[in-house]
């Protein structure tokens, strides 16, 4: 099963302050079907993930006002993410502290556009690799210990089933970004799976009621209508 969904429901992030480089990594990009945001700075780059988060970002290292460094830094504090470094520095030094930092992979400048293009797209097809260290997180009222499978609201323990859990802990991992049926049946119900995507439905029925006293303030489980579902956190 191609759990791939389509690139049109995918947005990518070009943070680049190189006005020739930017406009060509959008041509590419929106030929391949995605929809693209440029920013030419960190800030800009902040507000924009605040808006609307993307699928994935495009990340320059030399930004004005913040290099790309501290940017993925402060991402990397509330969201998994997907992050694609890209510098005219080939140094070892650099490659490792954007990997250590939790960058996704990295690219060398001048690079070839479908280069890039391939980029994004293995690594849209990875599982979320990121983790804090803890394997712990907040949201707002919200609690998951993912190393534990365990999840709290309010301080109290949830009850919920292996399967259920596993859909939780699964669009916990990927926060602001959209899962469809098809990634949740894959990752969850696994590839053997013969049954209807009716029992993705179901599941993400049980988590609500399970959540209902989750305020949505601090976040919901949102339905992309005609896409999937998508663990919205502020």
């Amino acid at each position: 099963m191609d759990w791939r969904y389509s690139n049109l429901t995918k947005s990518i992030l070009v943070v680049e302050d190189e006005e020739a480089i930017s406009r060509v990594l959008s041509a590419y990009l929106k030929k391949a079907g995605f929809q693209v945001t440029r920013v030419a700075d960190g800030r800009a780059a902040l507000e924009s993930f605040a808006i609307s988060p993307p699928s994935l970002v495009l990340l320059d290292i030399m930004l004005p006002n913040m290099d790309g460094f501290e940017l993925l830094k402060l991402i990397r504090e509330k969201s998994s993410c997907p992050v694609i470094m890209l510098t005219a520095r080939d140094g070892i030094n650099d490659r490792l502290a954007g990997l250590d930092g939790g960058a996704d992979d990295y690219m060398s400048k001048p690079f070839i556009p479908e280069e890039v293009v391939a980029r994004v797209n293995a690594v849209l097809r990875r599982p979320s690799q990121w983790s804090d260290g803890s394997r712990k997180r907040h949201y707002g009222s919200l609690f998951i210990d993912f190393t534990a499978r365990a999840v709290f609201l309010n301080g109290a323990e949830l009850s919920l089933s292996p399967r259920d859990m596993s859909v939780l802990l699964f669009l916990a991992e990927r926060p602001n970004q959209i899962c469809t049926r098809e990634q949740l049946i894959e990752f969850v119900w696994e590839m053997d799976y013969e049954g209807s995507d009716r029992a993705v439905d179901l599941s993400i029925k049980r988590l609500r009621q399970a959540l209902s006293h989750w305020p949505t303030s601090e976040g919901e489980i949102r339905t992309l209508r005609g896409t999937g579902y998508q663990l919205w956190t502020t």
